[in-house]
């Protein structure tokens, strides 16, 4: 961090971790328009996403249990609503959420659902996984970065090694749709302009 600049809301959630993925584009638009960007943005804008939650939700299909619906919604919305719990939003900076699991599950299994962001730092049950997602916005001379970044944290050695597995497999993909899904925000918030 620099002098002068504030510091990350992620980091008040989730200063240490053990994986993570970080991505960049630069946008031109105001940090208004491309947090309503980030907000409006639906699964049918970001290509892949539907084949990527197929893939990921087949196991969960194989032993029967549902898998990934695909939804029109956008998907801030889809997700402060499902599993993932709002943590922190600085409304022209930074916006935070968080979840907790056991992501190497089956989908469906071993989702915590947590009542507030208090609850998700008070979380330390072993066997499961804390994760937190930021979109930062930061200003430059005509345009503004916009920055995400995904930190997981495992308590446990044994959950450890369990995600270190599950983390090999789906970052490839995991880190694809994260771009994609910066392109899709940018597509919008230009849209608009």
């Amino acid at each position: 961090m620099g002098v002068g600049e504030a510091p990350l809301l992620l980091d008040r959630f989730l200063p240490v971790y053990q994986f993570s993925e970080e991505h960049s584009i630069r946008i031109r638009g105001s940090p208004a328009r491309i947090v309503r960007a980030i907000k409006e943005v639906t699964p049918a804008e970001i290509p892949f996403w539907r084949t990527l939650f197929w893939i990921r939700a087949l196991p969960a299909r194989l032993i029967g249990r549902s898998g990934y619906h695909f939804q029109v919604k956008p998907l801030w919305e889809q997700a402060t609503i499902g599993s993932f719990v709002l943590l922190a939003e600085d409304p022209e900076r930074e916006l935070v959420v968080g979840t907790v699991g056991q992501f190497w599950r089956p989908q469906g299994a071993g989702t915590v659902y947590l009542d507030g962001p208090q609850a998700f730092l008070d979380f330390d049950r072993p066997g499961y996984a804390k994760a937190a997602l930021n979109f930062l916005i930061e200003p430059e001379e005509r345009d503004c970065r916009l920055r995400t970044e995904t930190r997981i944290t495992v308590a446990d050695a044994a959950a450890r090694r369990r995600f270190a597995g599950y983390w090999r497999v789906i970052y490839p993909g995991s880190a694809l749709l994260r771009r994609m899904w910066l392109r899709a925000i940018k597509r919008r918030a230009e849209r608009a302009s």
